[in-house]
């Protein structure tokens, strides 16, 4: 079989070189790094490798959503920070999504003055560090309020103090798991009907109420699941006992004063892609669904955003990855997150290295999901674009 002459080109074989060269030049400097980190390791008496990660950590975190105690692994706890870290990321860009709309909903607003506040957040909050806005909300609005003893209480059973906020905690009781499955029954059924109404819509031209009938079904089944069961939920009250409360639902400063501040942050950013976004959509667009007598509700959620995602989906995707980052500045209001703990784990045991390189590792796999489902995302909403 006789080869391609391409294939022994003169241009070919002075790329393969080159890039042969670069390849070698990382593997050279990347062993020469390990060398000399092993070297300086051994001339401290530093141990390497990830055999800390099984022995008894004996630190305490405030906040946990799985049961620890100082008992267990360093593994287990630096497990704890990942669980807290993807629980505030999750959260924070669902609620900074939120926020980010409406905010950049308000910035195009024909609305003078709801226009100019939704520009001065945005102008105010990107030009502002993330890490004084979470100094702001965590030693200034948060340590501003009462002590436990005179705590504000809105409504029954919620407490809001400098300790925390106190809500109550649901129990469940026998026949609970039936009113879950209702509730995922009353979900199915309401994307069924929307579903089954876009294809009558597409194919005969009938309109019918999908949305009221689908909002009817995920509220009707589930109350009447409820009904059936007798309301198998009981609910447990934050007491105040000595200086603070015990029981109930407790949410801390340091997780609301964290959350608050990369919402606020993040959501600035996020407004700001809604807006070009918006603004990208062509103003014949919109004319032609003034002229069919859509209303501007209507208009704003069928015409102008489905085609503003092709802008400002890419754009927020970057937002999404710095939120998931940003997270890690939670250690600097006490919040036990995974550079927290793996920073206390630093100074038990010396183990920089393999702290670094788990943290490392955690964040770019998370960022790379992120980065996966919103090109996915993205590339649905291109093809629907053309």
């Amino acid at each position: 079989m006789k080869l391609p002459v391409f294939l022994f080109s003169k241009s070919t074989m002075t790329t393969l070189t080159l890039q042969a060269a670069v390849i070698g030049i990382i593997f050279y400097a990347a062993h020469g790094l390990l060398v000399n980190t092993q070297a300086n390791l051994e001339a401290r008496n530093i141990a390497s490798g990830f055999g800390f990660l099984s022995l008894e950590s004996g630190m305490p975190i405030s906040n946990s959503l799985l049961p620890y105690s100082p008992a267990d692994s360093y593994g287990f706890a630096f497990f704890i920070g990942i669980i807290n870290t993807l629980y505030v990321a999750f959260l924070g860009i669902i609620l900074a999504t939120l926020l980010g709309i409406l905010i950049g909903v308000a910035r195009v607003s024909g609305n003078w003055l709801i226009s100019k506040l939704a520009e001065i957040y945005v102008e105010v909050l990107r030009n502002v560090p993330l890490l004084l806005v979470l100094f702001f909300t965590y030693s200034i609005a948060l340590a501003a309020l009462p002590i436990p003893k005179k705590s504000l209480m809105p409504f029954q059973g919620f407490f809001l103090n400098n300790r925390g906020i106190y809500l109550p905690r649901p129990i469940p009781e026998s026949g609970f798991l039936i009113v879950c499955l209702a509730v995922l029954t009353g979900i199915v059924a309401a994307f069924l009907i929307h579903w089954y109404a876009t294809r009558l819509h597409r194919e005969t031209g009938r309109i019918i109420p999908s949305f009221t009938i689908g909002v009817t079904a995920m509220v009707t089944i589930p109350a009447i699941a409820w009904w059936v069961t007798g309301g198998p939920l009981a609910w447990e009250f934050a007491v105040l006992k000595g200086f603070n409360f015990t029981g109930g639902l407790v949410i801390r400063p340091e997780f609301s004063a964290l959350m608050t501040g990369l919402v606020l942050y993040t959501a600035a950013f996020i407004g700001e892609n809604v807006r070009s976004g918006i603004q990208s959509v062509a103003t014949g667009q919109i004319n032609s669904s003034k002229a069919l007598g859509l209303p501007a509700g209507l208009t704003m959620r069928k015409v102008i955003l489905p085609q503003a995602l092709r802008v400002i989906i890419p754009a927020t995707t970057n937002d999404y990855t710095s939120l998931v980052k940003n997270s890690s500045l939670a250690v600097a209001i006490g919040y036990p997150d995974m550079v927290s703990i793996g920073g206390t784990i630093i100074g038990q045991n010396d183990q920089a290295i393999e702290v670094i390189a788990m943290w490392m590792g955690v964040y770019m796999t998370i960022n790379l999901i992120v980065s996966i489902i919103m090109n996915w995302l993205n590339a649905r909403v291109q093809h629907i674009g053309r």
